[in-house]
């Protein structure tokens, strides 16, 4: 073959790779956002109600089942494609995904079994998403020279980011249909990208013949679940607490977890063939990016469940939408925040190739900073040209920090360890996530039980409703109404119970549970608890700025001709850049 063959030929396949990981990225996104708007209609389906007490065991699942079995396993996956080759681990993630998706549209039960097993194959589906996620990544680095993997980059993470925004849209249009087509729309696009991949992509990057280190991939594991574990249950009533973080089960999972991870961290530096070369830490722009990839996740993560909760809980029932309209309209308002992402990614991420990651990373937290403040500043019932505008503007700031971020981590790793690089950057991204839910929704629920109680006794017994019964109604774990207005339940019809009970005449009862009151009486006590949450996304940013900032100057490695880990000659940790 000719020169010239062979650079039309490499030229098209990595055209190839971009189309086929971002279709694979988008389908994987668009699966975990979708289900958050459909739970409602999902619970519906299979008879089961998701905010009684014994249930709600099974709503947390499904809203971070999924998130925890990604941020476990895709280092271990990633190391597994450094050694069989990760063409061959993402075509498996892709079926893996695709059979899931069609097991879970299958669903057979009803009532708790029926979410047992949705839960079963949403944490399979985690599994190939894990397989996709870890590998995608490498693989793009793989195919495209230097000089253009931030382009790459940046439209790959846009579709994935894109994806997890019209999930919400598209979630609440299929849930009115039928809950199971939420999962049959991954079907066809499935398995037509696991053909598609397993036909045209084949194996460019460097294999690394390796023993699989049994102990490092275990300890890590143990560790990281015991810890997602408990931040997941963290969020559950314990006790007279209205959260479960002093809880002797949550406190032994953290601690565990905790002490785990450092007995991995033992084992990888005194293992001969680790699942992860620790020593990539010393390299500055490997280091920094994943620093600034945690904190900013830590950052944003939780900012979908809290716009989600304001936008259904307040906003949208005082302009005159029902509660069980909510979640599809809070989708398609949040659409200007996905403008923002289409709008920077590519750009941001084509610019990089050309000047290095360090100002578009650094700027786009501080401009997805300024957006939180600004945030803070807005009243429970907003404008909302204006509100799309802050909206806007995070997703241009989330857009240019994105892909010239990814970018930088995988241009300062040796070809031989870019799978499980690509595995770490997901873990430090999606742990970060677990880790904003559980913080958001916790920093939420201090700041609802300072002024909810007397707020809601106050309000229920000027309507009607007896001292006992309100002062009872008030003084419930304020994550029911979070929950409620984030799943679009009417939050008083589920605390009050009914007309009966409540001890009301009709026309009060139906005020209580009219669109206006429950977003009328909750709106100052939850403003305080989302201002402390915008505070802590503004603080986050901040610190992921920084650590941008340190970064240095444009750094690729450079391999050594076996493709060994080659000492960098600059921007090590503790060496000027």
């Amino acid at each position: 073959m000719t020169a010239a063959a062979t650079d039309t030929a490499s030229t098209r396949y990595k055209w190839t790779v971009l189309t086929n990981t971002t279709l694979g990225m988008f389908m994987a996104a668009l699966d975990a956002s979708i289900v958050l708007i459909a739970l409602p209609a999902i619970f519906r389906g299979i008879h089961l109600d998701p905010l009684q007490p014994s249930n709600i065991t099974f709503l947390l699942w499904m809203l971070m089942g999924y998130l925890v079995v990604t941020a476990v396993l895709v280092v271990t996956f990633g190391r597994l494609g450094d050694i069989f080759g990760r063409v061959r681990m993402y075509n498996g993630g892709f079926l893996v995904f695709s059979l899931a998706s069609l097991a879970l549209s299958l669903c057979p039960w009803k009532g708790a079994t029926g979410a047992e097993w949705l839960i079963a194959f949403r944490i399979v589906q985690g599994i190939g998403g894990a397989l996709l996620m870890a590998n995608s990544v490498a693989i793009l680095t793989d195919a495209f020279p230097v000089e253009e993997r931030g382009l790459a980059m940046g439209v790959n993470m846009i579709a994935g980011i894109t994806g997890s925004f019209i999930g919400l849209v598209l979630g609440g249009i299929l849930a009115e249909i039928d809950w199971r087509a939420i999962f049959w729309i991954n079907v066809p696009i499935g398995f037509f990208g696991t053909i598609w991949a397993y036909m045209m992509l084949r194996e460019v990057g460097i294999k690394t013949r390796a023993r699989i280190d049994w102990w490092g991939n275990l300890t890590f594991g143990v560790g990281l679940v015991l810890i997602l574990i408990g931040l997941t249950y963290g969020l559950l009533p314990h006790g007279h607490h209205n959260m479960g973080w002093t809880g002797p089960w949550v406190l032994l999972e953290l601690i565990g977890g905790a002490a785990i991870l450092l007995l991995f961290g033992w084992i990888e530096m005194h293992t001969p063939e680790p699942m992860f070369h620790l020593d990539l830490f010393k390299i500055r722009a490997f280091f920094a990016g994943n620093m600034a990839s945690l904190v900013a996740s830590i950052g944003r993560g939780g900012l979908q469940f809290m716009l989600i909760i304001w936008l259904q809980g307040i906003w949208l029932p005082l302009h005159g939408y029902s509660f069980e309209r909510t979640p599809l309209w809070a989708g398609i308002y949040m659409l200007p925040m996905t403008g923002g992402f289409l709008l920077a990614g590519p750009v941001s991420g084509w610019l990089s190739d050309r000047f290095g990651a360090r100002p578009f990373a650094t700027g786009g937290m501080l401009t997805a900073g300024a957006s939180f403040l600004l945030l803070m500043l807005l009243p429970a019932n907003f404008s909302f040209p204006i509100f799309a505008l802050l909206l806007l503007m995070n997703g241009i700031g989330i857009g240019l920090f994105a892909a010239p971020n990814t970018t930088g981590i995988m241009n300062s790793v040796p070809a031989r360890q870019r799978g499980a690089a690509s595995g770490m950057r997901a873990t430090f991204q999606n742990a970060g996530q677990v880790l904003s839910i559980g913080a958001f929704f916790s920093l939420m629920v201090l700041g609802l039980s300072a002024s909810l109680p007397h707020t809601l006794t106050t309000g229920l017994e000027a309507h009607g409703v007896a001292p006992a019964q309100a002062s009872q109604v008030a003084h419930l774990p304020p994550v029911g109404s979070l929950f409620s207005a984030f799943l679009g339940y009417n939050p008083m019809q589920k605390l009050l119970g009914s007309q009966a009970r409540a001890g009301v005449n009709a026309a009060q009862w139906k005020t209580l549970t009219g669109k206006t009151f429950f977003p009328h009486l909750i709106s100052n006590p939850f403003m305080k608890g989302l201002r402390i949450t915008f505070s802590v996304s503004l603080l986050m940013c901040l610190i992921a700025a920084w650590a941008s900032w340190l970064r240095g100057t444009r750094y690729v490695h450079e391999d050594d001709e076996q493709g060994v880990l080659a000492e960098p000659t600059e921007d090590l940790i503790g060496v000027p850049a």
